[in-house]
């Protein structure tokens, strides 16, 4: 059952969806190892983020097995035959890598109207989100909930209420599985400490009252975010 190129409609599923249906037919078994990522990628003409959010999507499912250091694993072809429906809409199904670029698009101009916009009270909330990604931090835990109350209180102190309900879609996708999954391989002390200091450069610029200053520092952080959740598996380090 040969590979096929594959057009750009939800990609990540379709491409799920190749990979499962090669394991029910039988050319990749139990046990046996996935071609390494990039090779995929050549062979389905797609990009190698869209392959991992394939891959990721697939670990949900319980079919592979991602070993750090040693490759792509088939796990399940039973789990394989249970064909999960592709036609869901939900912030849940959304590629966490393409979440990550819709958000360069988007969170980085609503930091540049919160600058402008933004009250006393709002400064605040952003201020006490950072605390809270801080003292998580400290705690040796995960400060996602500080770091949602961050983003979260920014597109609040941007005035546009359809700009707030975006980012709040983003951080649905943002909590579900497949995201949850992707940070268990790549999110760590060290990436979160970068990102901590990423977020204090947003929060400057917005105080500063600095829109060009403020939307830069987003893009430069969610750009950093996207590099960290596409780092070589082999690279990525312990949590």
């Amino acid at each position: 059952m040969p590979l096929h190129t594959i057009e750009p409609q939800r990609l990540y599923r379709q491409i799920a969806g190749q990979l499962r249906d090669l394991m029910v037919e039988g050319e990749f078994s139990v046990g046996s190892r996935l071609p390494a990522e990039r090779e995929l990628a050549q062979q389905l003409g797609v990009s190698r983020p869209s392959v991992r959010e394939a891959l990721i999507a697939l670990e949900v499912e319980g079919i592979i097995e991602v070993r750090t250091g040693s490759g792509i694993y088939v796990k399940s072809r039973s789990a394989a035959n249970n064909n999960p429906s592709t036609d869901q809409d939900t912030p849940d199904d959304w590629g966490p890598l393409e979440v990550i670029s819709a958000r360069i698009v988007v969170e980085s101009e609503v930091a540049a109207l919160a600058a402008q916009n933004a009250g006393k009270a709002h400064l605040k909330a952003i201020r006490a989100a950072l605390r809270r990604m801080q003292d998580e931090a400290a705690r040796g835990e995960v400060p996602r909930w500080g770091d949602e109350a961050f983003h979260e209180s920014i597109a609040e102190a941007c005035g546009t209420s359809v700009l707030l309900d975006t980012v709040r879609r983003f951080w649905q996708a943002r909590n579900g599985p497949l995201f949850e999954r992707l940070g268990a391989h790549f999110e760590h002390s060290t990436s979160w400490q970068a990102a901590i200091s990423e977020h204090q450069q947003v929060l400057w610029a917005i105080e500063e009252r600095n829109s060009a200053a403020a939307r830069r520092a987003m893009q430069k952080h969610l750009r950093q975010a996207h590099k960290r959740y596409s780092a070589s598996w082999r690279r990525a380090p312990a949590r």
